[in-house]
């Protein structure tokens, strides 16, 4: 799993349902062919971690199943 690459400018990120405009706690996604990018919204230059689509699913219907109103 790569987790030093840059990410390609055109991607359409956005933000977790938990972030707050407040927050010093962000994370933003984007959807690619093979799965997730995941970046800090604080350092949008920086690292990005990659997640293929099953860890992806798997990842997010555990979080449904511990809070039901998670809708990511």
């Amino acid at each position: 799993m790569p987790a030093c690459l840059p990410a390609p400018p055109e991607l359409a990120w956005f933000k977790s349902s938990y972030s707050g405009a407040n927050t010093t706690e962000c994370v933003e996604c984007a959807h690619v062919t093979h799965g997730v990018l995941i970046r800090d919204s604080k350092d949008a230059d920086g690292s990005v971690v990659s997640v293929k689509t099953g860890a992806w699913r798997f990842f997010v219907e555990g979080l449904r199943q511990a809070h039901p109103t998670v809708s990511a």
